[in-house]
């Protein structure tokens, strides 16, 4: 993964492959995948995934969603309560960044006096 496509997530937790599974799921959240597809989206080794994968199962991070002939479509588990916190953790961190961004074009207001 580039830094640039890196997101706030990833930049104050780390790109560790776990998160970038989860991290893939947050930034797709109405769609479901097979697992091919994640791994091609994410651009990561089998390997690597399905090591990982098995983490998130264990969890309950991730669920099936459905099955589409013989691919089985997942989704992440929003009922899953680390799922919950990562997601909290996700739009706490985008609210702080847009609060800087507001404030470093806030312009002083010059007050005229008579």
């Amino acid at each position: 993964m580039t830094k640039l496509n890196e997101t706030l997530l990833l930049k104050y937790l780390g790109a560790s492959p776990t998160l970038r599974i989860i991290d893939f799921f947050l930034d797709n959240p109405l769609s479901d995948y097979s697992k091919n597809e994640i791994v091609k989206n994410l651009g990561m080794g089998r390997v690597t995934f399905f090591k990982y994968w098995k983490e998130l199962e264990r969890y309950g991070a991730v669920k099936t969603s459905r099955q589409i002939g013989r691919a089985t479509m997942y989704q992440l588990d929003r009922e899953n309560d680390i799922v919950k916190q990562l997601i909290k953790l996700d739009m706490a961190l985008a609210r702080r960044t847009m609060e800087k961004a507001v404030e470093g074009h806030k312009k002083p207001v010059a007050v005229k006096s008579n």
